[in-house]
Formats: structure tokens, sequence, C-alpha cells
């Protein structure tokens, strides 16, 4: 969710901040690329598809999924970023994230009612669940701890894709730990944090899909 710093600082000869390294630069790129609000845009397609083997049906299910748990939250997000109530889209401040935490959990929750009530496939029913299930727990554990949400998704849609297609989807862990690495190279969390919000991701992910499926 959030605005990113600029990196490495030092002298350049120059007031201000030194430029960013390389490093820098590829973590920023992953941290914006690998975003819990990108990564939860494809995946509800991509288990629509399994679910339907319709492209109609995939995209028509997958698109609601995508817009109620990552369209609309992040809009709020940014609207209010840009109103100054937090300090950017990935509320990097623990203390701003009561209010993303609560409309994520509101839209996700009300988009799961809407597919319950239309009869969604139920490996489409089953994500929804395990995705509101592991955003309540971080929701929880970031009243008094800045859990990775990062981590989280990327860990999680992981584990998902190898359950919904193939183990070989699990290959993606490394992309997911790289994600790791890139929220402690920008110096939005610590080591602990992205490993909590990975284990997390899976665990709590994985109890809400077998309630359902």
């Amino acid at each position: 969710m959030a605005e990113i710093d600029t990196g490495t600082t030092g002298s350049t000869g120059f007031d201000g901040p030194a430029p960013a390294s390389r490093a820098d630069l590829v973590a920023r790129v992953l941290t914006e690329v690998c975003s819990p609000a990108v990564i939860v845009l494809l995946l509800p397609i991509a288990v629509a598809w399994q679910a339907t083997h319709a492209p109609g049906a995939a995209l028509g299910w997958g698109v609601f999924v995508a817009l109620t748990s990552s369209v609309l939250p992040m809009a709020g997000i940014i609207a209010g970023s840009r109103a100054g109530w937090w300090d950017g889209h990935h509320v990097r401040d623990r203390e701003g994230r009561l209010i993303p935490f609560v409309l994520l959990i509101s839209l996700s929750s009300l988009g799961l009612g809407v597919l319950v009530l239309a009869g969604a496939p139920r490996l489409v029913v089953a994500l929804d669940v395990a995705m509101l299930a592991a955003l309540l727990v971080i929701g929880l554990i970031t009243v008094w701890w800045k859990v990775s949400v990062h981590t989280a998704v990327a860990a999680g849609a992981v584990a998902m894709l190898a359950v919904v297609y193939s183990a070989w989807w699990l290959l993606l862990w490394g992309l997911a730990a790289a994600v790791g690495w890139s929220r402690v190279r920008l110096g939005d969390h610590s080591p602990a944090q992205v490993v909590v919000g990975a284990v997390v991701g899976v665990l709590a992910g994985s109890a809400g899909y077998l309630l359902v499926a």
C-alpha cells in the first residue's frame, strides 16, 4: 500500500539524498509490479478459468473478485493518500493502516456475499474466502506489529496456484522471496515481518480455502 523511500542516502557533493542504487531500483520495481493490488487483480481470473474453462465466465467471475478485492479498495486507499489521510498507497505507517484494512475487509466481505448468492463456482468462492481469511489475520497482527502484506499475498497466491493448477507453481516462491527482499531493502519491513507475512498468507489462506473447497 505506499510511497517508497528514495533508498540509499549519502553525500553526493550536493545537498539532498544520493541517487538510488541499482538494487534500490530493482526493489522498487518488485514492490510495485508484485504488489498485493496487482496480484489480486490477476489471481482471481486464473482461478476462475480453472473453475469454468469458459472465457466469458472466467472473465466475469474473476473480474468481479478483482473489483471488490483489489480495484475498489485500492481506489479508496489512493484517494485517502491524496487527501493526506495516510502516507501513500502502501500505507507504510502501521498506525495508518486501520481504515484501509476496514475498507479492504468490508468490500471483500460484500463481494463474497454476492458470489455466494449468485452461485459462483466453488473454487472462486474458496479463493475469496482464503483471501479474506488471510486479510483478517494480517489485520489483527497489524494492530501491534507491521507484518508484510506484500509477502502474505505473494506467498498465498503461489500456494493457491499450486493447489488449483500444479505443484510446479511452487517454484514461484522464489519470486515471493524476492518480493520480501524488496520490502526489507526499501526499509518498509524487517526480515521477520516479511517471513511472518508469508507464513500467515499461506496458512490463513489455506485454512480459508479448505473450509470451502
